[in-house]
């Protein structure tokens, strides 16, 4: 949100470091820019939870952090709304883990997003799926900013039917103060709720093609194509003051159990 991604380098040393602690080693690791022996001083108190396995998942949309998911053999979460991009993606994903040593049948792939169950004849852009679904959509335009005012590169493809909503978006963000840090307008609401003035651009259009938005039927058929080409779970975000669309939801879970 305003910043570039985290270097992947960076990244995997982080990881390993918190791996080794939480196996209760002693290691070698640079603080303030120095090298020093760190390990958690009190794992016997139970404060830091060192006995059950953590597993390691990566949100990973580019092509070398993929990469250096199937390296540590971590499990992937993929944060994608279409069904089709999504199989595509984990047969890429799938192949990766092979190259690199890992068991793809064992290794989970996640789907992350968020999403409303439509009553019958309601419009995805409803007050209520505006409210339950509207933040997870409106993440697309708070990235085409960043992209276009700070020189970020972008995470998710701009599909065409979306391009004059993404743009009208992105010029009203130039006027976003204060001048110098537009991030912290654009990224007020985050995955919490649609901002006033950018409700006319989270359109039923922006909710269908970014969100799990559809009738419960519809969904049904979705996630269980999803299941089929092997992912292991999906991961749906609640917003806060939404949180009763949990049973919403678990009827979809039962349904698959």
């Amino acid at each position: 949100m305003g910043l570039g991604a985290v270097k992947l380098a960076d990244l995997q040393t982080y990881i390993e470091a918190v791996t080794a602690l939480l196996r209760g080693e002693t290691i070698d690791f640079e603080i303030e820019g120095k090298r020093r022996l760190i390990r958690l001083l009190n794992p016997e108190l139970g404060l830091v939870n060192t006995t059950d396995p953590i597993g390691l998942y990566i949100a990973a949309s580019g092509p070398r952090a993929r990469q250096l998911t199937a390296k540590l053999g971590a499990g992937w979460i993929n944060t994608v709304a279409g069904v089709a991009g999504a199989i595509a993606d984990l047969k890429r994903m799938r192949q990766l883990w092979l190259e690199a040593g890992s068991d793809a049948d064992t290794t989970d792939a996640v789907v992350l997003g968020g999403g409303v169950i439509l009553e019958p004849g309601e419009p995805a852009d409803s007050p209520r799926a505006i409210a339950q679904a509207g933040p997870r959509a409106a993440m697309l335009l708070h990235r085409a900013a960043d992209a276009a005012l700070m020189g970020l590169p972008t995470i998710a493809t701009i599909p065409d039917a979306l391009a004059e909503t993404v743009a009208g978006y992105v010029e009203l963000a130039r006027q976003f103060r204060p001048q110098g840090a537009p991030y912290l307008q654009n990224h007020r609401g985050h995955l919490m709720f649609v901002k006033p003035e950018e409700r006319p651009f989270v359109t039923a259009d922006l909710i269908r093609l970014t969100t799990f938005t559809a009738t419960e039927p519809e969904l049904k058929e979705r996630i269980a194509a999803l299941a089929d080409a092997g992912y292991d779970e999906i991961a749906i975000q609640i917003v806060p003051g939404q949180e009763h669309a949990i049973e919403d939801w678990g009827r979809i879970r039962r349904a698959f159990a």
